[in-house]
């Protein structure tokens, strides 16, 4: 019997709790406040809670645009398939490059974190296992998930989510219902607080902890009724991660009181976890450190994932191999791109491990920061394709949806970059050396990805990465209009 089909995703494997998942997952709530929020505190003070609120904003007006396009395009090519269809295939040609750069760099950096915080929670149970067997037996684990059913991974990305929001959750109650430690207060969203200190840094890392929201539109060839699953989707993912952030970075503040941005200063690995055990408990301390792991566990899985899929669709359109644009004859699942995608990760970890790179120092922080600014790039990109694509069309889509709220989106998104570009040593501990060139490796694989089209091209094979046009919905069709809220 033929071990795959000729290249169809399962269909309405996912609905929308399940794109939820993945794509919340992504965000690694508990390990992206326990990681990026001190740095917040630390640079913006008491008005951090306030950044996240922005950056939340700036997603969601990038989220009306982006998830209006997903009613007229489905395709695991997310970003490539967007960017290629409003700018041109040549544009799209170098997307699909600084996408796969974006994802990989995202993945590897944080085998780097899941090994040393394994590694840690091990050790304070007695058991002495370097970090390095941990990250190859989490690559194996993330390896086996990606090759099967898509429904699996959600079902287990579900779980995990679930436990690390809750037991974030329980702390935000407990902190507002005692009123913090100087009583309840809005401070941290006057805009004296919010715009005080050095409020570009505590945007840039804000900006870091909702990556991965925007891979709702991958899993739309697999998604139940994609028209309205994936819009519904993309809304649910930014509203609540903006909320939870938000709600979240709060009560932390609420918690150290005035004092917040000094305490992130002098103790940034207990900032969170300190307050924890006074509001809450040392049990409460002790679940969330093992929770921490399963949190980049779950990120591992949902960044493999989104990887399969985006090498499936580029092997779908004849710029990878096609072999990996091909399903399996059961799972339905890119088997073939998530092998590779595994052996690919696999060669890099390894290479790192060989030269005695630290693994949060730099795997971590290098690689992040620049799959951070990476991403940043790609969505700015779609929000100007979005712009242009329905400018294109002409069909009196309302303006709100596809020009006012994507550029104002642009615009935000704009800023991250230059941000990110300017404090690109602070997100990623480079002080100097030939790792302060690494943003330079974005161009680079723009320019290495039209070269590979242009070879496809000379071997006679088409590169098509827009997908087939979805139907448009009708007038009478009720999301037409739907507001992020609606949605």
């Amino acid at each position: 019997m033929s071990t795959e089909t000729s290249g169809q995703l399962k269909k309405s494997a996912v609905g929308t709790s399940g794109i939820v998942f993945f794509v919340v997952a992504a965000a690694a709530p508990l390990g992206a406040t326990l990681g990026a929020g001190p740095v917040a505190f630390a640079s913006n003070g008491v008005g951090a809670p306030g950044m996240y609120l922005v950056a939340g904003i700036v997603l969601l007006l990038f989220a009306v645009g982006y998830a209006t396009m997903s009613r007229h395009i489905t395709s695991a090519g997310g970003f490539t398939a967007y960017i290629s269809a409003g700018l041109g295939d040549r544009v799209g040609h170098a997307s699909a490059g600084i996408a796969l750069l974006a994802y990989n760099c995202m993945l590897l950096g944080l085998f780097g974190q899941f090994g040393i915080f394994a590694r840690d929670l091990l050790g304070r149970w007695g058991w002495h296992v370097s970090w390095q067997t941990l990250a190859l037996a989490a690559l194996v684990l993330v390896g086996m998930l990606g090759y099967l059913e898509v429904n699996l991974s959600a079902k287990v990305l579900g779980v995990l989510m679930i436990a690390e929001v809750l037991i974030l959750v329980v702390f935000d109650a407990v902190v507002i219902g005692r009123g913090g430690a100087d009583g309840l207060n809005v401070d941290a969203f006057t805009p004296g607080n919010v715009f005080a200190g050095t409020p570009g840094i505590a945007l840039l890392f804000a900006f870091t902890c909702f990556v991965g929201f925007e891979a709702t539109t991958i899993y739309g060839e697999e998604a139940r009724d994609p028209h309205r699953t994936v819009p519904r989707a993309t809304y649910v993912a930014v509203i609540l991660i903006g909320v939870f952030y938000t709600l979240t970075t709060w009560a932390i503040g609420l918690a150290h009181g005035a004092d917040a941005g000094t305490a992130a200063t002098r103790d940034p690995v207990g900032f969170v976890t300190s307050v924890n055990t006074e509001f809450v408990g040392k049990f409460a301390t002790d679940l969330m450190q093992v929770l921490v792991v399963t949190s980049v566990f779950a990120v591992l899985l949902a960044f493999h994932n989104t990887l399969n899929r985006y090498m499936f669709s580029l092997g779908r359109g004849g710029l990878l191999p096609a072999r990996l644009g091909r399903t399996h004859h059961r799972f339905q699942s890119p088997h073939q791109a998530s092998v590779v995608q595994s052996v690919l990760t696999l060669i890099v970890l390894v290479a790192f491990m060989a030269a005695d790179a630290d693994p949060f120092t730099q795997l971590y922080s290098w690689l992040v920061g620049l799959g951070t600014l990476a991403v940043l790039v790609l969505q700015a990109a779609v929000a100007v394709a979005v712009v242009v694509y329905f400018r294109r069309r002409g069909d009196g889509a309302p303006l709100w949806q596809t020009l006012v709220a994507p550029l104002l989106g642009a615009l935000g998104l704009g800023a991250g970059i230059v941000l990110a570009v300017d404090n690109f040593d602070i997100l990623t501990g480079i002080t100097g050396g030939p790792a302060s060139l690494l943003p330079w490796l974005i161009p680079v694989a723009g320019l290495l990805s039209l070269a590979a089209a242009a070879f496809a091209s000379v071997r006679g094979r088409v590169v098509q990465l827009t997908a087939p046009a979805a139907p448009s919905p009708t007038a009478t069709d009720p999301e037409v209009a739907a507001s992020p809220t609606s949605a």
